[in-house]
């Protein structure tokens, strides 16, 4: 069987797989790593302010980062549909998926949206109980919120357009807003050009700025140059209940799933921040440094989900088989690189900051703790929004995600720091402790094929 497989693959052209596959990574992975540098702005510039803006910050952040949890599950269960329908060649019918996420993505967003500006304080106090950091948090959510809307209608329409082979727009539109930013924050927090010294809500006002310009960008391209797949009004007005279904079907399990892993990971954030505000510095530059070591993975099983899914919409399983074991060796290879990054990146971030000398000696294990933790996550992360998601598994992922991160790392993070009372670093390795957890059972999955499926229907009206 071994034998059958590799004269199989032997006739595969893996050069135009591997360029093909490039192609997609790559500029994703930028869109990533320009994402990251608008938080590792912030983290940057407001960590010159003091550890107590920062902290407050990051923590608000928690929100928006829980926000854009549910608009990922939303397009994530889009791509499901929209890569094989793309495989297929029908365009209408991804132009009404299309609808369908801006539809779905209004309602999240406005909820989130009234939330951050009637009760700010309230979501603060979910994340921490220091007043300083509360006030600061609230400080930057009364300006960021008004972002929230913005962000899910450009969010919407890029992971659309990323899942059709169109992906260099979202990385114009990112490096446009990541500029913008970085110019802002300069002029804002710290007095510039004449400004007033803002501070934190001088953060908050050159992301919203950041955001309108987004949408900006994304109207012009949707408008005068996107010609293939439109935004209809009749389509936004409109749905057959069968598409409606199937769109539920695939982006609800995802949308729970990202939710749940999402309140995990600020479960983490919430567990450390009630253990003093130099956990909370330390996690928070951990956060960013995880998120830069993990781009180019992150845009790998990105681009497994979009070529896995036009190759099944093809009804070319034997080479979806093939491909997928490429992938998995691609996402160890990029996992080990940003293990390695962490690990060359420690001592330049701990004497960058101002941060605490007892911040700075938790930053020097969390990213220990970070340079293995993100090799498990390159992989098992191509597993489940790569490769299980390509092919309409996307409820493996929610059970997963449950039993591994409730069920364990976070439930034993919480005892060991309330109950057992100990240290802040060996709360943070049972915190991270998930990731490991899920390998074999990733794999384990993988190897039934039980992923392998078309999802498409043969016409809709």
């Amino acid at each position: 069987m071994l034998k059958r497989q590799k004269k199989k693959e032997s006739k595969i052209q893996w050069k135009t797989f591997y360029k093909a596959v490039f192609a997609l990574v790559i500029p994703m992975a930028l869109q990533n790593l320009i994402n990251v540098g608008v938080t590792a702005t912030d983290v940057v510039m407001l960590g010159r302010v003091g550890e107590k803006v920062l902290s407050g910050a990051s923590l608000a952040g928690q929100i928006q980062y829980i926000m854009t949890l549910f608009l990922f599950g939303l397009t994530s269960g889009a791509t499901v549909l929209t890569a094989q329908y793309w495989g297929k060649g029908d365009r209408r019918t991804i132009e009404k998926i299309l609808a369908l996420g801006i539809k779905a993505s209004l309602m999240v967003t406005a909820v989130f949206m009234i939330a951050a500006l009637t009760v700010p304080g309230l979501l603060m106090k979910i994340f921490t109980n220091d007043p300083q950091v509360i006030a600061e948090g609230v400080k930057y959510l009364r300006i960021v919120a008004w972002s929230y809307i913005l962000i899910g209608i450009t969010q919407v329409y890029l992971y659309t357009m990323r899942s059709v082979e169109r992906v260099m727009i979202a990385t114009v539109v990112y490096l446009c807003s990541l500029i913008c930013n970085i110019i802002l924050n300069s002029v804002f927090i710290f007095g510039l050009l004449g400004f007033p010294a803002m501070g934190i809500q001088g953060a908050a006002l050159a992301t919203l700025i950041s955001r309108c310009l987004e949408l900006l960008l994304v109207f012009l391209y949707a408008r005068f140059y996107n010609r293939e797949i439109r935004v209809r009004a009749r389509y936004l007005l409109h749905t057959e209940k069968v598409l409606i279904r199937d769109f539920l079907v695939y982006s609800i399990p995802v949308v729970l799933n990202e939710v749940m892993w999402g309140f995990g990971t600020s479960a983490n954030t919430a567990v450390l921040g009630h253990l003093g505000s130099a956990a909370i510095a330390a996690n928070s530059v951990a956060q960013v440094a995880r998120q830069l070591a993990t781009v180019v993975a992150f845009g790998l099983s990105n681009a497994t989900a979009i070529y896995l899914g036009k190759t099944i919409g093809e009804q070319k399983m034997e080479l979806a088989k093939a491909c997928s074991r490429r992938f998995i060796v691609l996402s160890v290879v990029m996992g080990l690189a940003g293990g390695l990054l962490i690990l060359a990146a420690t001592p330049l971030a701990v004497s960058a900051l101002s941060l605490t000398a007892q911040a700075k000696e938790y930053l020097k294990i969390m990213f220990l703790v970070m340079s293995y933790f993100v090799v498990a996550q390159a992989y098992n992360t191509t597993m489940v929004v790569g490769i299980f998601r390509a092919g309409g598994d996307t409820r493996f992922g929610l059970i997963l995600d449950v039993s591994t991160m409730w069920g364990c790392s976070i439930l034993l993070g919480a005892l060991a720091a309330f109950v057992w009372k100990w240290s802040v670093p060996a709360v943070y390795v049972l915190l991270m402790s998930d990731e490991l957890i899920k390998v074999p059972v990733t794999t384990i999955r993988y190897r039934k094929y039980i992923w392998l499926r078309n999802v498409t229907r043969s016409e809709i009206q």
